[in-house]
């Protein structure tokens, strides 16, 4: 049927079919900007403007749009014709910017990117109507948009700056204020300060704040060190095509004769297929393949995008005869269109033997629990006929002398449960075969390499026959660290010749996908009289689900954060680590951190409230120094033995005493704190802090490369492995090369993530980016930087000592006041003399992990009548060396602490008992809206760290790791009660709060 409507300014027809949405006909007519994240309108990814309104396109039809105006970002600020500018710092202005796309750019408010456009068009609705909104009202406006990467601090800040630009303010610039602290530098340990640094003047509770709102900017508490590109909040490289919504995603394109997949799930936690009938499925018109078990070659391997070798056990097949959880591989489907391949899976009739299943790992360790892994072919179980897929178990030092000293002994037990990552963007993969009868996987993946090499087995292809290129990705957080589409589209595209296109639904994202492992952690410690830590030992039982997939690597990650941040006399940790039938964990940001966190800094302020000490002065008497040696990194490597390690840098005091100070910490003690509503007396309030200890990269594992070239204009072409999830890599990155070599950042053109044009890099994850690619990234400039001399000096600067000679504002310099322009050095290297490209490759790896370290504060009310906690304040106190872009740092910070709210507070994937997940979608599964937000607040605490990239360490996963002890510790200190199981929900509350009046 025909339907006429305005888009983006033009009169259009389109020919849509009755059952078409709105957001399929404008992604078929190029609106590449409207994303699919949902299919129930609760995420807002698909939203434009229609007739001036905000609305969702997911859940309406295209024929709905008939005689209406649409407007989608790609209309906010048209591209014109015959100029691509993307350079923000160009002399001309950037004419095709918004004023919104351009505060979006500046405050750093785009991560991932995936959310964005909806975002803008919901911020230009707003000021459409309302030209001078404030806080509030900006936060209501986008809050049907859901952000999982920024916190959303950034976004409301950009519209806020973007309303006062239309309105024909002045606007300050974006800048990171600085506290200058001193004797960070030596990185000795520290005794706390005894003056006080000098805040700001324009401070608002003692921090500093935008003019625009009293949404709180970060602060940087700094050793500053002498750079121009780097410890520099330069706008991100990819934020001006991510801003305007240009097709950058995965999904963001099509190919002539592209199918599209679908895939069909056990409705069963636990059975085996008896048969499955597919002849009509095949028979049906549009249908061009129907796999199942019969049709692809059983290959066992493990899903985890980990280093080879892959750790074990191997115990999946691309498709089995036999399910293990609602939601496992059943048969996929390509046809001609996604409605044709739902219609073929609903002819597929399976006939199931139902067995019993197992949900808890305490009675699926038991004698005569269903066994979930019966097969011959399974490599490395460590029993299957008790579903335990590994034993750990590590100890360190003398347990016995140590629980013999001491004078006090405590054992608590705590569980923490499953959560989701909620990518915005689901798991999206294209293959197709190239002109050279190659096979491209263009796939949402943090680990192109791996996924390289996981695949070629699985479809009996050699590797050098597979390409995968990773675009932008919309979010990740460890969920992308799987092969979990890649073989089943490859599959079906080797099966039909065609290109094959493949998406998760949001309830597949939930019930096939990955995400965190609940635990059972039993901790018990013996503590001397003078309050030392002489021993602590730590039992866990981890709940795998139904693969063993990164069920080693986190709970030995766990294993090691629990038992590391605190000097322990001796130490040993005791782990099963148990197969369900409950969709499968795996890596989730923090990776095994948050839940041993949650345990150990609730139970030392457990013990510290049973020994009469102030927590923070008996953690204070037990952290770990500069100098001291990790003890148990040598026997806790990630899956096989590790290396020795030393705290070589340390702000844990500094985090502490700034986040005391700047969360006025001591007015807890004052009278009335606890109870700060006179009409309301049931609510009571708390503050309650944790300590974090993270690491830097897999010591002796993680290796990325770069190669980088040098153009004839005097720019670089950087190409690197490492994968961008919207962290900012590829501008950290670019902003190292560019420091070493003595340009703008502009003058760095990186290309990332494909595995024929870039040199390999393990991937993103384990918070080694900046690290560990970084430091491949140096290696290569720095090779490059004296090639460059050693050209200028033979041939440019004759006379000059190439030890004097530095790279600077585009120039190499000498120390007579000669210089030449790196143009001119390119274009004689290249066309004049000794010709030769001035080009490196650099690999970079490390046996040390240095850790970064965060104070996390948190300010609570708790309503005692309800068990409603409200969140009003979170604080982070960050040491994570120099921050290469404050800018993109301090966003990190803000979103990782907005989902460990979330995991702290109102997330859980909920089962029934037959193992049905109760809510795989967004609003039952409640992640943080922006009008629901607490005032976030960030301050990096800068060490200089040897060993890193300019001084860096690690900042994307710390974030993750101590809110939810903090929020225990505050609702604690507001009810007296103490909550030793996650998520705190208000029921939950509630019936501790009855347990303990009773």
């Amino acid at each position: 049927m025909h339907i006429h409507l305005t888009l983006n300014g033009e009169q259009t027809t389109w020919d849509t079919a009755p059952h078409e949405l709105l957001l399929t006909a404008l992604r078929r007519a190029g609106m590449w900007s409207v994303k699919h994240g949902c299919e129930t309108g609760e995420c807002g990814a698909c939203a434009v403007l229609l007739d001036g309104k905000l609305i969702n396109t997911c859940t309406r039809l295209a024929v709905q749009a008939h005689g209406a105006a649409i407007e989608t970002l790609e209309h906010l600020a048209p591209d014109q014709p015959g100029r691509r500018d993307n350079d923000l710092h160009a002399p001309s202005p950037q004419a095709t910017l918004h004023p919104l796309q351009r505060a979006f750019i500046e405050t750093g408010a785009i991560q991932c990117g995936f959310c964005t456009p909806a975002q803008l068009l919901a911020a230009k609705a707003l000021l459409d109507q309302n030209p001078d909104p404030d806080e509030a009202q900006v936060r209501e406006a986008i809050a049907g948009v859901l952000c999982r990467c920024t916190g959303y601090a950034r976004p409301v800040q950009a519209v806020l700056r973007a309303a006062a630009q239309l309105r024909g303010e002045p606007v300050p610039p974006v800048e990171m204020p600085a506290i200058t602290v001193g004797g960070l530098a030596d990185q000795q340990p520290h005794a706390p300060p005894d003056d006080t640094p000098e805040f700001p003047d324009d401070s608002f509770g003692g921090r500093p704040v935008d003019t625009l709102t009293r949404t709180r900017l970060p602060v940087m508490v700094v050793a500053q060190p002498e750079t121009h590109v780097v410890n520099k909040a330069e706008t991100k490289v990819d934020a001006v095509k991510l801003a305007k919504g240009r097709p950058v995603f995965t999904d963001d394109m099509t190919l002539p004769g592209m199918l599209h997949a679908a895939l069909l799930t056990s409705p069963h936690a636990h059975a085996r297929i008896r048969s499955i009938e597919v002849a009509a499925a095949r028979a049906l018109e549009g249908v061009h393949a129907v796999l199942t078990h019969q049709d692809v070659s059983r290959v066992m391997y493990a899903s985890g995008g980990q280093s080879y070798p892959q750790p074990h056990p191997y115990d999946q097949v691309s498709l089995d005869s036999k399910v293990r959880h609602v939601g496992d591989r059943v048969a996929v489907v390509a046809a001609e269109t996604p409605e044709i391949a739902q219609r073929a899976l609903a002819l597929i009739e399976v006939d199931y033997d139902v067995l019993p299943a197992v949900l808890d790992p305490l009675a699926a360790m038991q004698e005569g629990a269903p066994q979930i892994h019966d097969e011959a072919d399974a490599v490395g179980i460590h029993d299957a006929a008790h579903n335990r897929s590994h034993h750990i178990h590590v100890k360190h030092g003398d347990l016995e002398k140590g629980f013999a000293e001491a004078a006090w002994t405590f054992e608590h037990e705590y569980r923490v449960h499953q959560v989701q990552q909620a990518a915005i963007e689901p798991h999206a993969c294209i293959t197709y075969w190239d002109e050279d009868d190659r096979l491209v996987v263009r796939t949402s993946t943090q680990v192109p390499f791996h996924v390289r090499r996981i695949i070629a087995p699985l479809l009996g292809l050699p590797l050098r026959r597979i390409r995968v290129i990773k675009p932008r990705i919309g979010g990740g957080f460890g969920g992308k660290q799987e092969v979990l589409l890649e073989d089943l589209c490859a599959h079906l595209t080797i099966a039909t010749g065609r290109p094959v296109r493949f998406e998760y639904t949001r309830a597949q994202e939930f019930s096939s996908a990955r995400s965190r492992h609940p635990q059972i952690i039993r901790v018990k410690t013996a503590v001397r009289r003078d309050g030392t830590l002489a021993a602590m030992r730590i039992k866990t039982v981890a709940d795998t689900g139904a693969y063993g997939t990164h069920g080693l690597t986190v709970q030995m990650v766990s294993g090691f954060r629990g038992l590391s941040t605190y000097r322990l006399g001796a130490a040993e940790f005791d782990c099963d680590v148990v197969y369900t039938n409950k969709p499968t964990p795996g890596a989730y940001r923090g990776y095994g951190a948050p839940q041993a966190l949650f345990a150990l800094e609730c139970h030392l302020e457990e013990i510290a409230a049973a020994i009469g000490w102030d927590p923070i002065e008996f953690k204070r008497k037990n952290w770990v120094r500069a100098g001291d040696e990790i003890m148990m990194a040598r026997a806790m490597g990630e899956g096989r033995e590790g290396f020795a390690q030393w705290v070589t840098s340390n702000g844990l005091e500094e985090c502490v005493q700034e986040g005391m100070r700047a969360m006025d910490w001591e007015r807890k003690t004052l009278p009335g704190f606890h109870t700060p509503y006179p009409d309301r007396p049931h609510v009571r309030r708390g503050l309650g802090v944790a300590l974090c200890m993270h690491g830097t990269g897999i010591a002796g594992l993680d290796m990325g490369a770069a190669s980088l070239k040098l153009n004839d204009d005097g720019s670089f072409n950087l190409l690197v492995g490492a994968t961008d999830l919207g962290t900012g890599s590829d501008t950290v990155l670019a902003q190292i090369c560019a420091e070493t070599l003595g340009v703008p950042l502009r003058d760095i053109i990186i290309f990332s993530s494909d595995t024929d044009f870039t040199p390999f890099d393990t991937g993103a994850y384990a918070s080694s980016t900046t690290y560990i690619s970084g430091g491949a990234v140096l290696k290569a400039a720095e090779q490059v930087r004296d090639q460059i001399v050693e050209h200028a000096v033979k041939h440019l600067l004759p006379g000059a000592d190439a030890e004097r000679v530095w790279l600077e504002d585009q120039h190499v310099c000498a120390p007579d006041g000669r210089k030449v322009s790196l143009e001119k050095v390119a274009l004689h290297a290249t066309h004049q003399a000794d010709q030769h490209q001035i080009m490196a490759t650099a690999s970079h790896m490390s046996y040390v992990s240095p850790p970064p370290f965060a104070a996390q504060f948190v300010e609570a009310d708790v309503d005692t009548e309800t068990g409603q906690v409200t969140v009003n304040r979170l604080l982070m106190a960050v040491d994570c060396g120099v921050a290469i872009n404050p800018l993109t740092a301090a966003g990190q910070v803000e979103g990782g602490m907005v989902q460990a709210l979330g995991y702290a507070h109102c997330e859980e994937m909920v089962y029934d008992d037959e193992g049905q997940l109760l809510n795989p979608r967004f609003g039952p599964y409640r992640i943080y809206q922006a009008d629901e937000m607490p005032q976030l607040d960030v301050i990096l605490v800068q060490t200089y760290e040897p060993s890193g990239p300019y001084g860096a360490k690690a900042i994307a996963e710390i974030p993750k790791d101590g809110v939810a002890p903090a929020l225990a510790n505050a609702i604690y200190d507001a009810t007296g009660v103490r909550i030793r199981q996650l998520p705190f929900t208000p029921e939950r509350v509630w019936r501790a709060l009855q347990a303990a009046s009773a």
